[in-house]
């Protein structure tokens, strides 16, 4: 029997498709390519905004073109939140909710032996265990591994409904979480990834004034870089809705740590991240960041930023112009406001006009290509570790991110030494900005 796998969304979405595709082995199943003939498709979804709901849809009818005879099963946060609207999709079979990917696999037998629709899906108040999917000892990227450390989100930022679709607030076994990743770098991943749905909400509820005690993701950090091995860690995301500059500042100690961060900032108007239940303003995300360059000036900050937020003026969209630019981020990921079910936002009035959102978003791209291109070229000529991964054999190039996250290009001539090259730190002198990174030579 073969199954495939479509993945929409975040970080924890692959890694938790990578946990199931495990279970599925473990049952005998032969995992191939989403885009060839499955006796079983597993469509993991998102529901971040419509147009993520929109693309799930769309995925599942796909699916089933490619063998009417399938079996389909959607699952993720679009599923839990929408499963009535999911099961009514042509052809699927199953829908299962967010904490029960790890009986996917038992469900699907179970279809295929009685050949009746299957709705799995938990209440809210039922979403306040964390979900052990087991180890993921091997990915599809041989160089990079995720580890999920966390679940669940209690912010409730009024524009969001992750929350309602991940949960209460959770966190993994720290035992857990170090078997894990001892087994990823020995099977020879060299960088590891911690992932949740608000890492900087990991372990939180121990927090103390005790200086001694480590407590948050910081008491991971501290493990993983005590281990042995050449590898570096890397932070998928640090919200600056839980951490202040103090603790960030704590985490720079840590020489495995990689020197990037994901920082969503959401808004550079204090009046807007105010109406979006965001606990900090425009002074305290930018004491992040001068934390941040204070230490590193080459220091990579990544972010995310709505546009068209009701009530949004122009003045407050300018306001997150001037904040991309200030900061120099590497890189913008841009959303146009939303409606989201269950939100307080989606109730607010002053929505913004969607011909505005457009041309917000269409502005705030160029200032974010130009922003990047400014901190690309800042570094150039800075000497940088990287870890290869890809080989473009056309072009003779081979790919890689430096620790700060910008994607190097270096030409080659040679292509067994190329090849020797991926999976591996090797240095490099950065060059010009080139395709949303660099240019590099080797040193």
């Amino acid at each position: 029997m073969k199954v495939a796998f479509h993945t929409l969304g975040c970080k924890v979405n692959q890694y938790e498709s990578e946990a199931m595709a495990g279970h599925f082995r473990a049952a005998g199943y032969e995992i191939v390519d989403e885009r060839v003939f499955a006796d079983v498709y597993i469509i993991n979804t998102c529901t971040v905004t419509a147009v993520a709901d929109k693309k799930s849809r769309q995925y599942i009818r796909r699916m089933k073109k490619v063998n009417p005879d399938s079996v389909i099963a959607v699952t993720g946060c679009y599923a839990q939140i929408s499963p009535e609207e999911v099961s009514a999709v042509d052809g699927v079979d199953i829908v299962t909710g967010t904490n029960e990917k790890h009986r996917l696999a038992e469900y699907v037998a179970e279809f295929m032996e009685n050949r009746t629709k299957q709705i799995h899906i938990k209440g809210y108040e039922e979403l306040d265990s964390y979900e052990d999917v087991g180890t993921v000892a091997s990915t599809e990227n041989r160089t990079r591994a995720y580890i999920k450390i966390q679940e669940g989100c209690n912010r409730f930022c009024s524009y969001c409904v992750i929350p309602y679709a991940r949960g209460k607030v959770r966190s993994r076994n720290f035992e857990d979480i170090i078997d894990e990743a001892k087994k990823l770098i020995e099977a020879g991943y060299k960088e590891i990834v911690l992932t949740g749905i608000n890492t900087a909400l990991y372990d939180m509820e121990s927090a103390d004034s005790s200086a001694e005690k480590l407590y948050g993701v910081e008491k991971v950090i501290a493990a993983l870089d005590a281990l042995e091995g050449d590898f570096r860690i890397r932070l998928s995301s640090l919200e600056p809705a839980v951490v202040n500059a103090g603790y960030v500042k704590s985490l720079l100690k840590y020489d495995k740590l990689c020197h990037h961060l994901h920082l969503s900032a959401q808004s550079g108007s204090s009046k807007v991240l105010k109406a979006m239940n965001r606990p900090y303003d425009r002074d305290e995300y930018l004491d992040i960041v001068r934390v941040l360059r204070e230490h590193d000036p080459y220091y990579g900050i990544s972010t995310d930023i709505i546009v068209g937020f009701p009530g949004e003026k122009e003045a407050d969209f300018e306001d997150s112009c001037r904040l991309v630019e200030e900061t120099a981020f590497c890189k913008t990921h841009i959303f146009k406001y939303s409606k989201r079910p269950f939100t307080k936002a989606a109730e607010m009035k002053e929505h913004v006009a969607p011909q505005i959102k457009n041309i917000r978003s269409e502005a705030l791209h160029k200032v974010s290509k130009k922003a990047a291109a400014d901190f690309f070229r800042s570094c150039s000529g800075q000497e940088e570790k990287v870890l290869f991964e890809e080989i473009d054999y056309a072009k003779k190039i081979i790919t890689g991110f430096t620790d700060n996250y910008t994607r190097v290009y270096v030409k080659y001539e040679d292509e067994a030494s190329a090849e020797k090259m991926i999976n591996e730190f090797v240095k490099v002198r950065l060059g010009q900005p080139f395709e949303e990174g660099m240019t590099a030579e080797l040193i």
